[in-house]
């Protein structure tokens, strides 16, 4: 992919940050690097007949924006989400929002964390650019889910092979394993698997940035706003949906044509930012699930205020490159 977009870590280099955890910051003693951080368990750990979950990629940890601490928090505080995974954190972003909020945290060394109003109840596994942990959403039932962060490769991208190369699709596919992403979601799929098997008594999230559009966007009747392209396969999703994966954007708002949910990107209308090519516009940061006991209620993609593009975006409001995802679940 361009250098215009985010660099973080490679495949394999992420998978060695995740699976060391060495530098999981936290307050207080720790016996074991890999539990995560309940240096200051969240005010509020009532029942949750409803789980508010939301993925945000914060751009190079919000270096890209000024004050990009204070604007996720305003981001967090305004849309109340519960849990939340995120991506890009560069090492510290899931620490400091734990911190200010008072909340349940894990952090890798680089790029992933978790932060959650309710207690985190397990160590921290992690497979190919994923990382996940149980939560307890309800202390009288004793309720818990299990939440997934995910960062997939991102270099080649595929809606830069079809709009800017016109590649055939079967040539996509190709480039879509050549960057990792698809062995990293076989992996994930194979991963979480025991989990999903078992989800109708721990429902499973998994969140995050996958880089790739979905099967269910990229149609023939959406084929004018995707470069001519009509239904797509897209790999990564199509694997997530065989494992009993269900996208959550999706359940709630079905006509990708009347609502595309775009999330990559309110600062690159442009491929330069805001010059050049039109970049591609996709939804590529998704909020999947699985278990009976979790019901989508509603689902947005959204950003705050009206970002300038880049290079001009270090005073907009919101502090990143992505739009945010935010799922409300139905529990029971």
């Amino acid at each position: 992919m361009s250098a215009k977009r985010r660099v973080f870590l490679s495949a394999t280099g992420a998978a060695v940050a995740l699976a060391a955890t060495a530098a999981v910051a936290v307050a207080g003693p720790v016996a074991n690097p890999d539990v995560p951080s309940a240096s200051a368990r969240p005010g509020k750990q009532a029942a949750a007949s409803e789980l508010r979950v939301m993925t945000l990629n914060l751009w190079h940890g919000g270096a890209k924006v000024d004050d990009g601490l204070a604007k996720q928090l305003a981001v967090i505080e305004k849309h109340r989400p519960d849990v939340v995974g995120l991506q890009e954190t560069s090492g510290h972003s899931a620490r400091e929002l734990a911190e200010e909020l008072g909340w349940d945290h894990w952090q890798s060394d680089a790029d992933l964390g978790i932060i959650s109003r309710f207690p985190f109840t397990s160590e921290v596994e992690t497979s190919r650019a994923a990382a996940g942990v149980r939560i307890r959403i309800d202390e009288t039932t004793g309720q818990e889910v299990e939440l997934w962060t995910a960062h997939l490769g991102y270099d080649p991208y595929g809606p830069y092979d079809a709009c800017f190369d016109g590649m055939a699709v079967e040539d996509i596919f190709q480039r879509e394993a050549q960057s990792g992403r698809t062995p990293q979601a076989e992996a994930i799929a194979k991963d979480l698997a025991p989990k999903i098997a078992a989800a109708d008594e721990t429902p499973v999230l998994l969140v995050g940035d996958f880089n790739t559009p979905s099967h269910l966007d990229w149609t023939e009747a959406t084929k004018d706003s995707h470069c001519g392209y009509g239904q797509v396969d897209w790999p990564v999703t199509k694997i997530f949906e065989k494992a009993g994966l269900k996208d959550s954007f999706r359940e709630a708002n079905p006509d990708p044509a009347a609502v595309p949910g775009n999330t990559w990107s309110p600062v690159y209308p442009k491929h330069e930012g805001s010059t050049g090519v039109d970049e591609p516009q996709d939804r590529i940061d998704f909020i999947d699930y699985a278990g009976d006991k979790l019901t989508v209620k509603d689902s947005v993609s959204f950003v705050e205020g009206d970002p300038k593009p880049v290079p001009d975006q270090a005073g907009n409001v919101w502090p990143t490159d992505h739009a945010a995802v935010l799922t409300t679940f139905t529990v029971g």
